[in-house]
């Protein structure tokens, strides 16, 4: 195949899917025709790999809207492995869907997986951009396409969170995301994603720290502080939504559009010099910290999960702004090892409230002798997203760490060790609970009694990916390090 067609294909194969599954009336096909969707992309983004490993860049132009700017695609490391990250996790996620959506007995079943559908071609579509322009679109495309999913239970709460999903990440996003995309192309007379940045010899360092921040706040859906409240709100949703929303989809495309821009429209070197990513930096520091300790607070297992997602979510934006080598590795394995681990403890989260109906920590004691192998997942997630090996957290955090040092930055090396230390206090206690202490004075029924099968396997085989995941680390850094950082010599 071409491929270019084969680029295009990442976007018309689950358009084209969801449009067929919303036409079924049959509940089995219509999941029939999701799974083999997921899969065939998941397919198409791998056969990509030897185009990139061989030094290609595969790319199409769809439109030249006006000049100097086309809306177009483009392949390059950091975004293959999103789209990888984003392909592979679908195919998980639906089959979780399917155990998940039926079990609860959620109604509009067929609406929800077109949504997905929608959703995943705009992550395919973000992952490829080949300019800023393609990105915002898609951008756009995939707050519209989560919104219904969001509110998919149709009662206030939902209909309350939807309003706040959907208000802070237009607001963001077309106040000063788009403000940011226009000051680019007034600079440059481009939005193209080049290597080095493309904004070395046209901005002053007091410009760069103005618009590089504009950029960070803008990209809402990052939930940097104060515009993270989205994130909490949307725990109305489904878990399965919960899931692409915050492993699969919405949250890593935000951390992923920063680190994008800070690599091809910014470069790391004019990050360093200008301290253009101050600002970012140390917002970015409080939120990490910040909303590991409201964590602690909450009772309620998805809300818990939330926000510790809002402060794993800027690990990324900080290795971004540290602007060196070890940075953005760190923040490249993040997107992935984050995204594993954290896919695993909503999908537990999902099979416990299917299991017992259960929400809040405090109602789980015990459980972990109902539930084993969800307990025992969760605790395997919990491990890498607190960063301990022999789990795939435990590399990103490395990396991360090693780069706040190479760029003598001290109290971000404090942060990033308090925030793991936070991050044991509010996980380990949920496995500890459920296996360690006593069931509570109503008891627990005996025998194993977990999930429907479809929603035990896939956070088994996402907790086994943590695993693995450090294993291949080496081959992950190597991957990553084929992004390149700086402008070809000339």
């Amino acid at each position: 195949m071409n491929e270019s067609i084969l680029l295009l294909s990442t976007l018309i194969v689950p358009l084209a899917g969801g449009l067929l599954l919303s036409l079924q009336s049959s509940a089995n096909t219509r999941d029939a025709i999701s799974l083999v969707t997921a899969s065939i992309l998941f397919l198409l983004v791998l056969c990509i790999y030897p185009y990139v490993l061989n030094g290609d860049a595969p790319g199409i132009i769809l439109a030249k809207p006006i000049e100097g700017v086309s809306f177009a695609l483009q392949v390059e490391p950091l975004g293959l492995m999103f789209a990888t990250i984003a392909s592979g996790l679908w195919i998980l996620t639906t089959i979780y869907g399917m155990g998940y959506m039926r079990g609860a007995n959620e109604p509009n079943q067929t609406r929800f997986f077109f949504c997905f559908a929608l959703s995943i071609t705009a992550v395919m579509g973000i992952a490829f951009a080949s300019n800023l322009l393609t990105l915002f679109v898609f951008y756009e495309m995939l707050t519209l396409a989560t919104f219904p999913l969001v509110t998919h239970k149709g009662n206030e709460e939902a209909r309350r969170g939807g309003r706040t999903y959907l208000g802070i990440l237009l607001f963001t996003s077309i106040g000063f995301l788009l403000l940011a995309t226009l000051w680019t192309y007034s600079l440059t007379g481009t939005l193209d994603f080049r290597a080095g940045g493309i904004l070395a010899d046209n901005v002053t360092p007091t410009t760069a720290i103005i618009l590089l921040t504009l950029f960070a706040f803008g990209t809402g859906k990052a939930a940097l502080m104060p515009f993270h409240r989205w994130l909490p709100a949307a725990m109305v949703a489904p878990t399965p939504v919960s899931a692409l929303l915050h492993a699969v989809a919405v949250v890593k495309a935000g951390v992923f559009t920063i680190l994008k821009i800070s690599i091809y429209i910014f470069g790391i070197d004019l990050i360093a010099e200008t301290g253009a990513g101050t600002i970012a930096l140390w917002v970015a520091t409080f939120t990490l910290t910040a909303a590991s300790f409201i964590a602690l607070t909450k009772d309620n297992l998805k809300a818990r999960l939330a926000y510790s997602t809002v402060g794993q979510l800027s690990y990324v934006i900080v290795g971004a702004m540290l602007a060196n080598a070890a940075g953005i590795i760190g923040a490249a394995m993040q997107i992935a090892m984050h995204a594993m681990g954290k896919i695993t403890l909503f999908f537990c989260a999902g099979a416990i409230y299917i299991a017992t109906k259960k929400t809040q920590i405090s109602d789980m004691r015990g459980l972990g002798y109902k539930m084993p192998f969800t307990f025992a997942a969760f605790f395997i997630g919990s491990l890498s997203i607190i960063g301990l090996p022999p789990l795939g957290g435990s590399w990103a955090k490395w990396h991360l760490l090693m780069g706040s040092i190479d760029a003598t930055q001290w109290i971000i090396v404090g942060a990033l060790l308090l925030s793991s230390l936070l991050n044991i206090a509010y996980l380990i206690p949920v496995a500890a609970r459920a296996f360690y202490a006593a069931p509570d004075s109503n008891g627990q029924p005996h025998g194993i009694s977990e999930a429907p099968m479809l929603c035990v396997v896939p956070l088994c085989i996402t907790a086994a990916g943590t695993i693995l995941l450090f294993f291949f680390g080496d081959a992950l850094n190597d991957f990553i390090s084929l992004i390149p950082l700086r402008a070809p010599a000339q």
